[in-house]
Formats: C-alpha cells, sequence, structure tokens
C-alpha cells in the first residue's frame, strides 16, 4: 500500500456509516418496520416555502450557481449576527459571523486556528464523535472529561486536565450524544476557567433551537471581550431541515475570523449559495414553524423519558433536543448489542461505545437514542421492542 497518513489510519470509522452497514442483508416485515434512531438529522423536507425560495433562485439567481464570498453571504451573515444579539442580549456584528459547510466544518475551522499537532483539547465524554474524529486527524491529543450521573462536565475537573500544550475546551449544549442542557451557570464558569488559563471555549449549538429552556441558554455574548475566548458555532440543519444543503456559522472575534477564512478558502472556497438562500428565507419567515417544531421535538422528548422510565431495568441518564442517553440491563457491551438489535428487534441505535474511548467501560453500558424522527406511536413500540430484548 503506498503511503496512507497514520493520523488519519488511527482514526476510527464513520460510525453512523458502520451501523448502517449493519441493516445489510436484512429485511423487515411490513408490520414490524425498522426503528431507526442512530442518526440525529431531520429525515422529512425543508417546509414547502423554503424549497420554492431555494427553487426560484437556482432558476432565476445567475449568482446562485457561482462562488460566494469566502465569509458567507453579507446578507446572512447579518441575519445571525441579528439573531444572536437578539436571542443572547449581547452584541454581536457581522464581522464576527462566518458561514461554512455545515457546523462540523465550523469546528474544524476553529480546531485549526487553534492548535496543531502535538496540542491538546478538553472534551467531556461522552463526546460527538466527528470532534473526536477531526481532532485524531489533525494530531491534537484529547484529554477526556468525564460527566458526573447528570451528564454533567465538571470545571474543576477540567482544570486538572489543563496542561501546556492545552488550547481549547469544548462544550456541547444541548449535547449530543447525552441530550444534556448545561445549565447558564456552569457554562459561565467554564468560560471563566478558558479566560483564566487562555483557552478558547468552543461552544457548539447545534440544537440552540430545541432548548427546553426559555430566554437565553448563557450569557457568554454579553460580557466584556467575550470573543476573545468564546468561539460559538451553530448549525442551520436541524432548525430548517437544511442537512443536505450544509450550512452552519462560527461566530467569534473579527481576527480569528480573518484566520480562519484562510481555511474556509482552502477547504471550500464558500458555502453552498443555494443552502445561504434557503437558511436566510427560513430565518426571516419560519419563526413560528420553528416554534412549532420545537414544541414537537419536547413532546417527543417526554414521551421518550416515560417510555424508557417504564422499562424494566433500563435507565434514563438524560434527555433533550433529539437524544437520550441510556444505561441497559444486560452483560453484554452495547456494541455487541447494536447490531444484534438491529436483526432481533429492528431496532437501529448506536451503542455507547462509538461515544467514549475504547479503554472506558462506561460506553459499553450505555447506548444513545435519537427519537426527534420518531413519533409518539414510534416511540411506545421502541419501547415495547426493547422491553422484549432478550440477549
Amino acid at each position: 500500500m503506498k503511503p496512507i497518513n497514520p493520523h488519519l489510519l488511527a482514526t476510527f470509522a464513520p460510525p453512523v456509516m458502520q451501523a448502517r452497514r449493519w441493516l445489510t442483508g436484512i429485511t423487515f416485515p411490513s408490520d414490524r418496520p425498522l426503528i431507526n434512531v442512530s442518526q440525529a438529522a431531520p429525515v422529512e423536507p425543508p417546509p414547502k416555502g423554503l424549497r420554492e425560495a431555494i427553487a426560484d433562485a437556482a432558476l432565476n439567481e445567475t449568482t446562485a450557481h457561482l462562488y460566494g464570498p469566502v465569509m458567507g453571504n453579507p446578507e446572512l451573515r447579518d441575519a445571525v449576527a441579528m439573531e444572536f444579539s437578539r436571542s443572547y442580549g449581547g452584541a454581536v456584528t457581522a464581522d464576527q459571523v462566518a458561514i461554512t459547510q455545515g457546523c462540523n466544518q465550523a469546528f474544524c475551522a476553529a480546531i485549526s486556528s487553534l492548535a496543531r499537532a502535538g496540542d491538546e483539547v478538553i472534551l467531556p465524554v461522552p463526546w460527538y464523535f466527528n470532534h473526536k474524529m477531526w481532532l485524531d486527524m489533525q494530531g491534537i491529543a484529547v484529554r477526556p472529561l468525564s460527566c458526573g450521573p447528570d451528564m454533567l462536565p465538571d470545571p474543576a475537573a477540567a482544570e486538572r486536565l489543563i496542561g501546556p500544550n492545552c488550547r481549547a475546551i469544548v462544550l456541547v449544549t444541548p449535547n449530543n450524544p447525552s441530550g444534556a442542557e448545561y445549565p447558564a451557570a456552569l457554562v459561565g464558569r467554564f468560560y471563566e476557567l478558558a479566560k483564566r488559563h487562555g483557552l478558547a471555549l468552543i461552544l457548539d449549538e447545534t440544537y440552540r433551537d430545541f432548548d427546553s429552556r426559555s430566554g437565553a441558554p448563557h450569557d457568554l455574548l454579553t460580557r466584556s471581550g467575550w470573543d476573545e475566548t468564546v468561539i460559538q458555532l451553530y448549525s442551520f440543519s436541524k432548525a430548517y431541515r437544511l442537512t443536505g444543503h450544509r450550512v452552519g456559522a462560527v461566530i467569534t472575534s473579527a481576527e480569528r475570523l480573518g484566520e480562519i477564512e484562510k481555511f474556509l478558502d482552502t477547504v471550500a472556497i464558500s458555502a453552498s449559495q443555494l443552502g445561504q438562500i434557503g437558511a436566510l428565507w427560513g430565518m426571516r419567515n419560519l419563526g413560528d414553524w420553528l416554534a412549532q417544531e420545537r414544541i414537537e421535538i419536547l413532546d417527543r422528548r417526554n414521551a421518550t423519558k416515560q417510555a424508557i422510565l417504564g422499562l424494566q431495568g433500563w435507565k434514563l441518564k438524560s434527555a433533550g433536543a433529539y437524544f437520550a442517553w441510556v444505561e441497559h440491563p444486560y452483560a453484554e457491551s452495547s456494541a455487541d448489542l447494536a447490531p444484534r438489535m438491529v436483526a432481533e428487534l429492528g431496532v437501529l441505535a448506536l451503542p455507547g461505545t462509538m461515544f467514549m474511548p475504547e479503554s472506558d467501560p462506561y460506553g459499553a453500558r450505555h447506548f444513545r437514542l435519537a427519537f426527534a424522527n420518531i413519533d409518539s406511536a414510534g416511540i411506545a413500540e421502541l419501547a415495547a421492542r426493547l422491553e422484549n430484548f432478550t440477549p
């Protein structure tokens, strides 16, 4: 074999693609179709009005098929700045916003502006696996930060992990995979910790539109000089069902974005024009629709919580946004149980081992259930199948 980057070789395979391969050769009867709780992505298309806006742009706007500004279209940057200023009670300007090819690229860009091979980044565990994959590919060491029984990380424990090569702390709230919503005071303590040690605080809020709390989830954007520490990430994929169009955002200092622009120009040049047009249309027209989507997701969260609490031996650790993090009652590892659940139950779920270091036995005891794409009847059926599982 010709040379391959050893950091890439050392990175694990994409978990969602691995799980999809468990479906190969299996057929599901019509009276017991597959229940897929493996991936946190909307399966329905965007609302018709948004699709019409994209279609109109595709037909009638020449620039929709051309490269756009590397940092994103000015109107969308302005809209994001205005929305984050309004919803967080702070002051965000358009030059503190860059539009990216999805939130994953926003994370990659942020890390590339911060760290190089040999540096370290603190990730709470269970982690979002794509974050871990990108850090591994770059030769950046991950310092795992264990969460407590409430699935919340501890700033004091994080401080003990900070060494001379540490560059950032990453928080995801509402969390993927656990669904935990980090209290504003806790986020504030992590901000103070990062600022005190000269680190960046990367705050991934992909699921902010489905937070169960009213008002701003934290006050970081109201603090003087926030952009010297905070790198806030956002995704339009979940809010407006734009997963295939790949539109995200990174919000931080104009100076850092000047460096991030180099990364964006090299990797993708500009985010999708049609996706940006759809995202802007959604921000301007879908406020009421998104509010109803949030209510529906919260209803599904509550239904999932009740369903898991009713299962003998299963334990609900946390639930929020799109996810429930659950402990199973069996002796076997979730890594072994997950493919069996596909074949025997018609349930596709990701094992906790996909979100943890290999050496940590905690992952073997847990599953992530992504409930956002199944209705209350589907959630009840999921619980019934899990109840009857006898490995």
